[in-house]
């Protein structure tokens, strides 16, 4: 039980730290652990390219859609029980996942995974925030947990392949079970009990629904929108649909009586430069490690094992740059970092778009740039946000920043996955067309399963096409992410600025 006496520091606040940290990582993990199993859980499941990207993003738009009202929720009857519930449900959906016999199946699993994860991880910033009551040590912590969401992120598909070289695909869930156990068995133990803060609001838990239907809408319309052969009563029908439900909860924010979301935060420009900078990092990073790691299995040919050792350099240095990040806001004000780890972010991308294709050296140098940028830019964002949260509205605070985490990571691999497939299908026009094979402009997993029944002489072009059209759809993305981290630059610059004017001293 936490002392009331908030200048005693709380005995276990550091192995608290060590449960929620643990916790964490295994949902972050999980956003991007897929990417290098793809092309083994496709064979074996026998998915098609939509079911691919479904049991990809079925995950963070569920925790997404969901993160408010179990924000929220939290507020109402406790982080620690929230905390401990969902480390339940995520335990018991990566069993059900593991074993998945269909592509239906894994996606509903992976929905389930999302819930349990929607119910942790709002809980694991305002445990930090009760615990930590020093604000060196708070911000120290804060980094911690930043350098975790992204250097975890950065992670999944280092251990996706790693696993993938031993075992087969359903141990990239299969390990979440022993993860969870333990991590369940030591907060038991120090994860302090907490009396939820005196509220007089109600928990709407049916937003939370309109939400996530509303963005599954909007993802489903990008998605349709990139295909080539795009169904339009089916993208404006997706596009109708999440005009409806996310204008009708937003009417319910602005007129019910009680909201899950007040407008009114984003009127604190520092919020929305936490928010906007979280996003718009974990848009970049989820969206290139998916493309990334692609390119290195279907064109490059790598094992999955040898694209996770290529990508490594990217989780390495964003675990070390979160916690330095934290360490530096003692000596810098937090604003100024802010915009120079977005500044260092966009550097890093530049060089990798850039340099990708130059050699091992190169590539890893401009890997190490972005990851410490974007760490840099998640665990400044993070301590942003939760600096600007009144007591009884920690959880929803909380919840708006990891929203933006994982609608960033969903968005980042439709939006990047939808780029890729669009440039690589209008390449590919001409040469399906004069071999008569319409279904080569779909993928290049299509055009190496076409190659295997044809004769030598005419899959040698085909071959060779679909790569240097993978090749081009690779560099639009890597080009689109730097577009995306220079309008997060100049976004979060105008806000620090008007921040500055408001509160000169500050």
């Amino acid at each position: 039980m936490l002392s009331e006496n908030s200048a005693v520091p709380y005995r276990y606040r550091w192995l608290t730290l060590v449960a929620v940290a643990s916790a964490l990582l295994l949902i972050v993990v999980d956003i991007t652990v897929l990417y290098t199993a793809l092309p083994s859980l496709s064979a074996a499941l026998h998915t098609t390219t939509s079911e691919k990207l479904w049991i990809v993003n079925a995950y963070s738009l569920v925790v997404a859609g969901l993160l408010l009202g179990m924000g929220s929720l939290g507020d109402h009857i406790g982080h620690r029980r929230m905390f401990m519930s969902g480390l339940v449900v995520f335990g018991l959906a990566s069993l059900w996942a593991a074993f998945s016999p269909s592509a239906l199946v894994l996606i509903i699993a992976r929905a389930a995974l999302g819930l349990g994860a929607a119910m942790m991880m709002p809980a694991t910033l305002a445990i930090i925030r009760d615990v930590f009551t020093d604000e060196k040590e708070r911000s120290l912590a804060i980094g911690v947990w930043s350098s975790i969401a992204a250097g975890g992120a950065a992670m999944g598909p280092v251990v996706g392949g790693i696993l993938l070289e031993y075992f087969w695909w359903g141990s990239v869930f299969l390990i979440n079970v022993p993860i969870v156990v333990l991590t369940l068995v030591v907060s038991i133990w120090v994860v302090p009990k907490q009396k939820p803060a005196p509220t007089h609001k109600k928990w709407d838990g049916y937003s939370s629904l309109l939400v996530m239907v509303g963005l599954i809408a909007a993802v489903s319309a990008l998605k349709e929108a990139a295909l080539p052969n795009t169904s339009w009563a089916y993208f404006w029908g997706s596009v109708v649909m999440a005009f409806v439900f996310l204008g009708w909860f937003t009417h319910r924010q602005l007129h019910g009586p009680y909201p899950l979301l007040s407008f009114a935060i984003f009127k604190n420009p520092l919020f929305s430069a936490g928010v906007i900078t979280a996003f718009l990092s974990t848009v970049t990073l989820s969206g290139v490690e998916f493309a990334f790691t692609q390119q290195l299995q279907l064109v490059l040919e790598h094992s999955p094992f040898n694209a996770a050792l290529v990508l490594l350099p990217l989780p390495i240095s964003a675990l070390l740059a979160g916690p330095l990040s934290g360490y530096a806001m003692r000596y810098l004000p937090y604003q100024r970092l802010l915009v120079l780890a977005i500044l260092l972010s966009l550097v890093g991308m530049t060089c990798f778009a850039s340099l990708h294709d130059m050699g091992t050296w190169p590539r890893a140098a401009s890997l190490i740039l972005l990851g410490c940028g974007l760490s840099a830019a998640m665990t400044t964002a993070s301590y942003a946000v939760l600096e600007q949260a009144p007591a009884n509205q920690v959880g929803m605070v909380g919840s708006l920043e990891e929203i933006s985490y994982e609608l960033g990571g969903a968005m980042g691999v439709a939006v990047m996955g939808s780029v890729m497939s669009a440039v690589y299908s209008a390449y590919m026009l001409a040469t399906a067309n004069s071999m008569n094979l319409p279904s080569a402009v779909d993928s290049l997993d299509e055009v190496r399963y076409l190659i295997g029944n044809m004769p030598a002489e005419s899959a040698q072009p085909l071959l060779h096409a679909a790569l240097q059209a993978f090749d081009k759809a690779f560099s639009a993305v890597s080009w689109s992410a730097v577009g995306i981290m220079l309008a997060a630059l100049v976004m979060v610059w105008a806000l620090v600025r008007q921040s500055e004017k408001k509160h000169p001293a500050s």
